[in-house]
């Protein structure tokens, strides 16, 4: 084996099929929509090379919300961080004292990740609806009439009602990702705080997070890199309106291609989502790394 792992031309040999494939599904798909950003194509006709046009429209005008999907892309990532990564850190670490029934509520918190997204939008469109939804419905049970609205009807609070059902649905893959992490951390350690008089808070805070903090990374990079690119809950929920109040880069990019027939322009957004998460990553792992460096 060791001979075999010593071998480079051996490595090389069997990464490649990998690569590849990675190269088929990833890579040249990326070059492709690079170069059709600088078309301007209906993707029938031929297209006609225009340079950085479909960049400098993206960025100067804004007809299709382009700017403001940007903007709430970045609220998402925010609620995803402040929000979600709590939550699911909370329910992490709970979990992994070892509660009664801990196998249940550990499968309870995953099971919307693994619903149909449309099942999900489909849900939370019922609980939303303003006639006989459950949230009005609940409301006006409790004698809180006046807050009773059209919540993914209204500019004013059509984003956070969007998002809220997206932050919720992912809770529990974050929480199972750092319940895992902190499941690995050597019980000797835990009796070491235990004997040194550490709460379960301190030991939370001094033990379990600063070794868990590989998978944290993985978790804020996925919240934030997924705040980016989210689209199928929120195209099921509002797709993008009331009057752009709910878009995000990928609905914009959806609609500019397959309803307005702007694939240059569509593209262009991709390549504008593949640079933006490729950048926050660097950004995020470089964050983490002097963290470590300081601590």
């Amino acid at each position: 084996m060791d001979k075999v792992l010593a071998d480079k031309k051996a490595i090389c040999l069997f990464v490649l099929p990998a690569f590849l494939l990675f190269a088929g599904i990833i890579l040249l798909p990326i070059f492709v929509s690079g170069y059709y950003s600088t078309l301007q194509w209906d993707g029938i006709g031929k297209g006609i090379f225009i340079g950085l046009r479909n960049y400098v429209d993206l960025f100067q005008s804004n007809p299709d919300g382009f700017h403001q999907s940007v903007g709430n892309a970045f609220v998402l990532a925010g609620l995803s961080v402040f929000v979600q990564l709590p939550l699911a850190l909370f329910f992490a670490l709970v979990l992994a004292k070892g509660v009664k029934g801990e196998n249940f509520y550990r499968t309870v918190y995953f099971i919307p990740v693994i619903i149909s997204t449309v099942a999900i939008g489909q849900l939370w469109m019922k609980i939303y609806h303003p006639s006989y939804g459950l949230l009005n419905s609940l409301l006006t049970w409790v004698g809180l009439t006046n807050l009773t609205r059209e919540w993914l009807g209204r500019t004013d609070n059509a984003l956070w009602s969007a998002l809220i059902p997206v932050v919720w649905q992912y809770i529990g893959y974050h929480m199972l990702l750092m319940y895992t992490a902190a499941k690995s951390v050597p019980t000797e350690i835990y009796e070491a705080a235990l004997i040194d008089g550490a709460s379960a808070t301190a030991t939370a805070f001094k033990v379990t997070i600063p070794l868990i903090m590989p998978t944290l990374k993985v978790c804020v990079t996925f919240a934030v890199i997924g705040s980016l690119r989210s689209f199928d809950l929120i195209y099921i929920l509002t797709n993008g309106g009331p009057v752009h109040a709910t878009e995000m880069p990928s609905t914009v990019m959806f609609n500019a291609i397959f309803q307005k027939y702007m694939y240059g322009y569509g593209s262009a957004i991709s390549v504008f989502i593949i640079l933006a998460c490729l950048i926050l990553t660097i950004v995020i792992q470089k964050g983490f790394k002097n963290r470590t460096n300081l601590d």
